[in-house]
């Protein structure tokens, strides 16, 4: 992990998205992932995501679930914050057509 790497997560886990996002981005890292992986994965990992009762059963099941687990940790993110890390999972892991409501 090279230093610019590292800045532009403590960035984002400051809240300062502009920069890291910029920054994210031509590191091959979403704003998606890197949210996920700085704010949820200490108490996610694959497992939870594959589940047999898994909660999050279509996209908007997956908007549903990370909006209540940031509120829960209270990390006070805005809408497009979710949007990007129900992105990110959904790419990664779950595969649901994605659609607005």
């Amino acid at each position: 992990m090279t230093k610019r790497m590292v800045c532009t997560m403590l960035l984002a886990g400051l809240g300062i998205p502009f920069i890291a996002s910029a920054q994210t981005e031509t590191a091959g890292i979403s704003r998606g992932e890197l949210l996920y992986t700085t704010h949820c994965i200490a108490c996610h990992n694959e497992k939870i995501h594959w589940r047999d009762r898994k909660v999050a059963r279509d996209w908007g099941g997956l908007i549903s679930e990370v909006r209540h687990w940031q509120q829960i940790s209270g990390l006070a993110w805005h809408e497009d914050d979710i949007v990007l890390v129900a992105h990110y999972l959904n790419i990664r892991l779950y595969h649901y057509p994605e659609h607005v409501k």
